[in-house]
């Protein structure tokens, strides 16, 4: 058995003294009596007064006090299968992860800021499902939609740009991934997608991919990394420590900068919308607010065993006992 509501204990001293009046009422009144009269002699002449009828009432009044008190508690016990319904928003989160995003135009660096950003909009988000797609030249899955935030977190911690080989950006491999796993659900009615990345894209067909991702119903929101004017792109060892500047085949170092044209245009051509990173969560704050204008449906029917509510048992009880003290 456990209790549903075990703050109530505290009431507990309200109770005690509550029996106590019933008590010392009752012994009160048999003093009384006995001052009035000599035992044998009392049911001549206190009529209606019996002290096994005062001790039953004082009797009935403490039980039902005491299931009072249960109530309030609301013991449970005996298992009931129950089903609950989760309801929310299935939300892909595509993280770019090219060499691009080691760029420090913005602290400590692109990609650590994008990471910052996806923190903050989980923090902020509710009741939503959310999977973590990574790419650059390809993409993958590196964590499929789950509402373990934990797990979530703990994928995106374990993120460097050596996860994926390529150092160059592919905005059609993301949309593609993104289109086969929604494909894959057909019954989702809103099929959201939040790119985070500077813009940087070498696609071989993004054009067709867009059109395909727009017949879908794919919204594709936009996040821009970084700055129009750019920085260089920081080349690592094995150890991660910086050892110079990427450079062209010139020598000429190469300035990465924010492609804000081409994730403007592929956010509103699917019928979302772009967001240029800001220090603030403004950013963030505005992608909620034009997600949670989409209808939350159905994700899923969880099977609980729950413990079924005992208390009407005690209210019952102490109904009746109230009800008899009144009419002995």
């Amino acid at each position: 058995m456990t209790l549903g509501n075990p703050l109530a204990v505290k009431f507990i001293f309200v109770f005690l003294f509550m029996l106590m009046l019933v008590w010392w009422r009752s012994v009160k009144r048999v003093r009384l009596a006995r001052v009035l009269a000599h035992k044998k002699w009392q049911s001549l002449l206190l009529r209606g007064y019996s002290y096994k009828k005062d001790f039953f009432k004082s009797a009935l009044l403490s039980v039902g006090i005491v299931c009072l008190f249960l109530v309030l508690l609301q013991p449970r016990w005996g298992k009931k299968d129950e089903h609950e319904q989760q309801h929310g928003r299935d939300l892909f989160i595509a993280l770019d992860i090219s060499r691009s995003m080691l760029a420090q135009d913005v602290k400590p660096n692109r990609l650590e800021a994008a990471k910052d950003k996806i923190r903050t909009l989980l923090k902020k988000l509710s009741c939503e499902r959310v999977g973590l797609i990574v790419f650059s030249g390809s993409a993958f899955v590196q964590c499929p939609l789950t509402q373990d935030y934990a797990a979530f977190y703990m994928f995106l911690d374990s993120l460097d740009v050596e996860t994926i080989s390529s150092g160059t950006t592919a905005l059609d491999a993301v949309l593609m991934k993104t289109i086969q796993l929604f494909e894959s659900m057909s019954q989702r009615q809103n099929k959201l997608l939040v790119v985070l990345t500077d813009g940087e894209d070498f696609s071989s067909d993004l054009a067709t991919v867009k059109q395909r991702a727009s017949e879908l119903g794919l919204r594709i929101f936009t996040l821009g990394i970084g700055t129009p004017e750019g920085a260089p792109v920081p080349v690592l060892d094995q150890s991660g420590k910086q050892v110079g500047v990427q450079k062209d085949s010139k020598g000429s170092i190469v300035i990465s900068r924010l492609n804000e044209g081409i994730l403007h245009t592929l956010a509103v051509d699917t019928g979302a919308r772009y967001y240029r990173m800001s220090q603030s969560d403004s950013d963030i704050l505005h992608l909620i607010a034009d997600v949670e204008r989409y209808e939350k449906e159905l994700l899923d029917v969880n099977r609980v065993d729950a413990l079924e509510d005992r208390y009407y048992y005690f209210a019952a009880i102490s109904l009746v006992c109230f009800l008899i003290e009144w009419v002995v």
